[in-house]
C-alpha cells in the first residue's frame, strides 16, 4: 500500500510540474492576443492630488534621437529613450528551474554585445545569442548551494561577468567561455545593482555596507558602514556612478554619496523619518537615476524626491507613489505610479506637465488589485508591465494607451531591449517578443 501511493503522489507531481520535457528549449513563435480597450474617461472628483489627470489633452513630442544599447554599462540608471518600436507580433519562452521569491528580489536581463545572461533557480547561468541560441550554460555552486536556489546579480566589464548572489557569495567568468576565474564567499548576502569602475566593482550587502573589491580577485579594497535596520528587506538597493563619484540607497532611505577611489564620505541625505526601524520592511524605493545636477528616486510611501548631485540637498519634492524607475527624457521625468497614472515631471524645476490615466480601462474592483511592475520609453511608446502578466502599450504624445498585450497570467518583470527584440522575465521562464 505504501509503494502503490508513493507512486501515486510522484506521477501526480510529475505530471504538474510546470517545467516538462521541453524545458531547456525555446518555444516556437506564437501570435500575441490583443485585449479590447475600453474608453478612458477624465477623473475630476478624487481626494488623493497625483490620482487625477492634470493637463491631459497636452500633447508631449520628444526631440531626442532614441538611444542603442541604453541597457549596456549603464553607469546613471537612465535608459532614456530606448531605440525600440517592435510589431510584438510573435513570442516565444524559453523555461528553466523556479526562481523563488523572484517578485522580490527583482532580477534583471544583462546583455553583452548581441547576447543574453540570464540565469535560473539552481544558480546556472544561461548565455544566449540574438537568435536564441544556448551558447553555454554553467553552474558553480555545489548541491547544498544549490538547494538555497540563490537569486544572482550581474555587471559586466569587457570579457569578465562578475556575479553576486542571495547566499553570500561572489565570482567571476570568463564571459565568452563560461570560465569561473575566482571565487569568494562573503559575510553577508547581497542584493543591491553591481556597478563595475576600471579595475574595481561595488556591490552593498544585507549588512548596509557598501563594498568596494577587486575585478582581478575579488579582494575587498575598501568599504563604507551605513547604518543598519533591525528588519532586512528583500528590496534591491541602487548604485549610481557620476564623475567618479559612487552614490547608493540603503534599506531605510538613506542616499550616500562617496569618492569612488577610496570610499570618502561626502555626503548622506536621509529620506525617511527616525520611525523608519520599525516600517522599514515595508518601505519599497525605486532605483536611483541621474542626470548632471540631480538624483531622483521615490517611494511607496508617496515620495517622489529630487537631490543636489554636488550636496545631497533636496530640489524638490511630490506626492508620488511608486517604485519603478523613473526615466529623463529632454528634460522632463517619466514615471508611472502604483495606481496607474502616467506623470510626466519638469525634472529642473520640479513642476508637473502632465498626469493621464493609463489603468482607465479597468474596471474599479479588478483595478485596486493591478500594479505595474517596470517600463521603458520607446521611440514612439512606452512599454509597461503589470503584475497580472500584461504589456500596456502607451503612446507617449498623448500619454494614452493603445493596446494591450496578454503575456501571461502571473507578473512580469520590467521589460528589456536588445535590437529590435523585447525582453520580459517571470519566474521560470524567459519571454521574447519581436
Amino acid at each position: 500500500m505504501t509503494k502503490f501511493l508513493t507512486t501515486f503522489l510522484l506521477f501526480i507531481f510529475i505530471t504538474s510540474c510546470s517545467l516538462d520535457t521541453k524545458s531547456g528549449l525555446w518555444t516556437k513563435d506564437k501570435k500575441l492576443v490583443k485585449e479590447k480597450q475600453k474608453s478612458i474617461k477624465v477623473l475630476f472628483k478624487v481626494e488623493k492630488a497625483l490620482e487625477t489627470e492634470f493637463h491631459p489633452d497636452l500633447k508631449i513630442k520628444l526631440r531626442s534621437t532614441p538611444i542603442k544599447n541604453s541597457f549596456i554599462n549603464n553607469f546613471d540608471n537612465n535608459n532614456g529613450r530606448v531605440n525600440y518600436n517592435g510589431n510584438l507580433k510573435k513570442i516565444s519562452r524559453f523555461k528553466f528551474s523556479k526562481i523563488d521569491n523572484f517578485n522580490q528580489f527583482e532580477p534583471e536581463i544583462i546583455f553583452s554585445n548581441n547576447n543574453v545572461i540570464f540565469f535560473d533557480g539552481k544558480g546556472s547561468i544561461l548565455k544566449f545569442d540574438n537568435s536564441s541560441n544556448l551558447i553555454w550554460k554553467k553552474n558553480y555552486y555545489s548541491k547544498v548551494e544549490k538547494k538555497l536556489k540563490p537569486v544572482l546579480f550581474f555587471a559586466i566589464n569587457k570579457d569578465i561577468l562578475i556575479i553576486a548572489d542571495s547566499i553570500s557569495k561572489y565570482y567571476a567568468m570568463n564571459i565568452n567561455t563560461g570560465e569561473l576565474l575566482w571565487s569568494k564567499n562573503h559575510s553577508a548576502h547581497f542584493n543591491s545593482e553591481i556597478k563595475i569602475f576600471k579595475d574595481k566593482f561595488f556591490a552593498v550587502d544585507s549588512q548596509n555596507i557598501l563594498r568596494c573589491f577587486s575585478i582581478k580577485d575579488g579582494a575587498e579594497l575598501w568599504k563604507i558602514k551605513t547604518e543598519k535596520k533591525l528588519i532586512k528587506s528583500t528590496k534591491k538597493l541602487s548604485l549610481l556612478i557620476i564623475n567618479n563619484i559612487l552614490y547608493f540607497n540603503n534599506s531605510i532611505g538613506d542616499v550616500t554619496a562617496v569618492h569612488i577611489e577610496n570610499g570618502e564620505l561626502l555626503w548622506l541625505t536621509p529620506t525617511q523619518s527616525s520611525d523608519i526601524h520599525a516600517q522599514s520592511f515595508f518601505t519599497k524605493s525605486s532605483n536611483l537615476v541621474a542626470n548632471n545636477n540631480s538624483i531622483f528616486l521615490s517611494n511607496n510611501k508617496n515620495e517622489f524626491f529630487s537631490l543636489d548631485l554636488k550636496t545631497g540637498i533636496l530640489n524638490w519634492k511630490h506626492n508620488i507613489n511608486s517604485t519603478l524607475t523613473p526615466t529623463l527624457v529632454d528634460n522632463l521625468i517619466f514615471t508611472i505610479t502604483m495606481e496607474g497614472f502616467l506623470v510626466v515631471i519638469d525634472a529642473q524645476q520640479g513642476n508637473i506637465v502632465r498626469i493621464t490615466d493609463i489603468f482607465g480601462q479597468f474596471k474599479k474592483k479588478k483595478r485596486l488589485k493591478i500594479k505595474p511592475a517596470g517600463f521603458i520609453l520607446g521611440s514612439e511608446n512606452i512599454y509597461l508591465t503589470t503584475n497580472h502578466g500584461r504589456l500596456i502599450i502607451v503612446d507617449v504624445v498623448s500619454g494614452r494607451t493603445k493596446l494591450m498585450l496578454k503575456i501571461d497570467n502571473d507578473k512580469i518583470s520590467r521589460p528589456f531591449v536588445l535590437n529590435q527584440n523585447l525582453y520580459i522575465i517571470k519566474e521560470n521562464s524567459i519571454i521574447k517578443l519581436n
